[in-house]
């Protein structure tokens, strides 16, 4: 596997190249062109400026995360081909300047969601965290309001101040979308995306819906290993794979992480590793990646990993605000940076019991 950590790009990031640098055993970096909006092409020349930038830094572009999609694709709209074939083209021009891996997600409305930022921990440090009874008690609408004053001034992922203003127009073009039309709609994508994936071998690994429940009403569908064997069969390419994120699929308390890792050989082209405490089923919070300190075991998500015989990019997910960081809720320098070290420790030691 190859450590990484994801980076957001000068002026979007308190995080700097240099400091990831120096985060023992990281070598590349999960990026993306922050400043571009779902639908847009991706230039080969912005992505070359970008490449240039990382490795001028002593790291590599080890993927993106994300190229984003644009809701007509999603929705099955009728200009959804001049969308997918934008999408194309960024693909091709990221498969020219030597890129070959894409996360990508197919939640509607909301890329995730959380109900609070900042949640005080006994240890003083702030986290994510999400309540149903406080979904339940919300009006979508006007749910980024709630919470914005804890993004300590940054423009969150999925959360756009542009995207926020048609909230309510978004929820209106969804209303016809459920679970077996999103399922049509994300088969009609990759299905017309494989091919330059071919020429390009570039693996497009589908971020699982965060909660892996429905919010809102809104259709989700990459919440489990029975529909994540469903969305590989139906397009069924080895490039068609997933990022395996534990945090998001561990929400659902059901789903056997190590056990779906071990499904999912051969499939599982990105991965993010973090943990989760529970103080219900439907009640969590962001915890620091050490076992004891949340509700998995990151030994045995570590082994499975290492046991599939897993060798794609790997990173530290949402960390703690400690140290009086201030950053961007979830991907600070600190708390990530202690969790790429305890992965890459959980590793070694995984990797010298097995010789």
């Amino acid at each position: 596997m190859e450590m990484t950590f994801r980076w957001f790009g000068t002026g979007f990031d308190t995080v700097t190249l240099k400091q990831i640098r120096q985060i023992p055993g990281v070598t590349g970096v999960i990026t993306t062109l922050y400043d571009t909006t779902p639908g847009e092409v991706w230039s080969r020349e912005k992505i070359h400026a970008l490449k240039e930038e990382v490795e001028a830094s002593g790291l590599r572009i080890a993927g993106i995360e994300s190229v984003n999609i644009h809701d007509a694709i999603k929705i099955g709209s009728p200009d959804r081909d001049q969308y997918i074939d934008n999408y194309i083209e960024t693909l091709k021009n990221l498969g020219e300047e030597d890129i070959h891996m894409v996360c990508y997600n197919f939640m509607p409305v909301f890329d995730w969601t959380r109900t609070e930022l900042a949640r005080k921990r006994p240890d003083g440090s702030t986290v994510l965290a999400y309540s149903q009874a406080a979904i339940d008690a919300l009006n979508p609408e006007t749910m980024f309001e709630s919470i914005s004053k804890d993004a300590n001034g940054a423009i969150l992922p999925g959360w756009e101040p542009e995207r926020m203003a048609i909230i309510k127009e978004l929820f209106e073009k969804y209303k016809d979308v459920d679970e077996e039309k999103l399922f049509e709609n994300l088969k009609y994508f990759l299905e017309k995306i494989m091919p330059v994936c071919d020429e390009y071998d570039i693996n497009m690994a589908i971020h699982p819906d965060d909660p892996a429940w429905s919010v809102f009403g809104l259709p989700r569908i990459i919440v489990n290993i029975e529909n994540i064997q469903r969305m590989m069969s139906m397009v069924d390419n080895p490039h068609n794979g997933v990022t395996f994120c534990a945090g998001s699929y561990g929400t659902n308390r059901k789903n056997d992480l190590p056990g779906m890792i071990r499904a999912l050989k051969g499939r599982i082209h990105f991965a993010h590793v973090r943990n989760l405490k529970f103080n219900s089923d439907d009640d969590f919070e962001e915890a620091a990646h050490l076992s004891r300190d949340g509700s998995f075991d990151l030994y045995e998500i570590m082994k499975a990993l290492y046991d599939i015989g897993f060798d794609g990019p790997i990173r530290p997910d949402h960390g703690r605000m400690i140290w009086d960081e201030v950053a961007m809720p979830g991907y600070g320098l600190y708390d990530r940076a202690l969790g790429a070290t305890y992965l890459n420790g959980l590793w070694e030691a995984i990797e010298k019991s097995n010789k």
